[in-house]
């Protein structure tokens, strides 16, 4: 706890130095640079005000209305409604007007009965495991029976079913990274081109769960970050493909929410961390030692309760991506400094970023 406080208090010293050395000597420096290139000066101090405040407006300035679709006759299935943003999307979208078709990996399951209970002509529970492809067919099949106008097709299919896991790479086993493909990459593309005809009929939305992970790496995150990357890929190429056809295909990367989904729990850490030891080679276990293992997990367990508590800003920018016109290529409904360190670690060199995060 001491070392945690003494840490704490370097970081805001830091800040505060940082941010006078680029209060006061970064200008400096620039306008000495301009003089030496016959420059004016005081052009380099406006710039970067102007920067700054151009920023600021990008941070702060709400969403411009871009025109919004009609959600009378409009259907949507969503996967992964079991649970977090799934379930809550289901809500959501359901009080909205739109059909839903909440795809539940445990059709019995507590998430599938609390929307069952609703007892509404306009959401329907529907068994969906994104790894089956005979279930994936079912689900097919009972959409295109329960649609109010088949050849209007299916307006929206939402990729949320997800799963996620840690470890470092020599700790991780080939069929850990497998299971977590086979459900955030091979489910997404599966499902998506299984409803693409009504999608296409409809000239609907493809909203994929992908993440921050999805844009940059982290240690300990190698399985999730390869699946979501995966998703941002596969997302690309369908919108360039759509483009035709009218549909509009959309990423939505959500940052921290793991206090708010409790998708990461310390018994699920803790049971994790077992499994991991267990199964790492012995030549492993030497070479790390017990001491670093069990510093990692315990970071792991540190992340049991950060992160956003509301899941609201995730939901809009789904809603967002359905109901608008013009819907964004990408949402990023993460914190401001997640979103800062996603565009350092995309935009700048790889020795930089590095430098400043590992």
């Amino acid at each position: 706890a001491a070392l945690a406080v003494v840490r704490g208090a370097l970081l805001v010293a830091f800040s505060v130095f940082l941010t006078l050395i680029l209060g006061f000597g970064l200008p400096s420096a620039l306008n000495f640079v301009a003089r030496c290139c016959g420059f004016p000066e005081a052009s380099v101090t406006e710039c970067i005000v102007l920067m700054y405040a151009l920023f600021v407006l990008y941070v702060a300035m709400p969403r411009l209305p871009r025109g919004t679709v009609k959600v009378d006759g409009k259907a949507v299935l969503i996967t992964g409604c079991d649970s977090g943003f799934g379930h809550a999307l289901a809500n959501h979208l359901h009080k909205l007007g739109f059909t839903v078709f909440a795809g539940c990996l445990l059709k019995d399951g507590d998430g599938a009965k609390v929307l069952q209970n609703l007892h509404s002509e306009k959401l329907k529970v529907v068994q969906l495991n994104v790894c089956s492809e005979e279930q994936i067919s079912q689900a097919v099949e009972f959409v295109k029976a329960n649609l109010e106008d088949p050849e209007r097709g299916l307006w929206a299919v939402v990729n949320n079913a997800g799963v996620s896991t840690f470890g470092e790479v020599e700790f991780t086993t080939m069929d850990t990274y497998k299971q977590v493909a086979e459900v955030n990459l091979w489910g997404t593309i599966s499902v998506t081109k299984a409803f693409l005809p009504l999608i296409r009929r409809a000239k609907g939305r493809v909203v994929n769960m992908a993440s921050m992970y999805g844009r940059m790496g982290n240690a300990l995150r190698s399985p999730y970050c390869v699946s979501k990357y995966g998703v941002e890929a596969f997302s690309d190429c369908l919108r360039y493909e759509m483009k035709a056809w009218g549909v509009k295909v959309s990423v939505v990367e959500p940052g921290n929410f793991i206090v708010a989904t409790g998708i990461l729990t310390r018994d699920i850490v803790t049971s994790t961390a077992e499994k991991l030891w267990k199964e790492a080679p012995p030549g492993v276990q030497e070479d790390y030692g017990k001491a670093h293992f069990d510093q990692n997990m315990a970071l792991m367990r540190s992340y049991c309760s950060s992160g956003q508590r509301e899941i609201e800003p995730v939901l809009d920018d789904i809603t967002d991506a359905i109901t608008t016109n013009r819907p964004y290529t990408r949402y990023n409904p993460m914190e401001p400094h997640w979103w800062i360190r996603m565009q350092v670690m995309t935009h700048l060199p790889g020795a930089i970023s590095d430098a400043l995060y590992f």
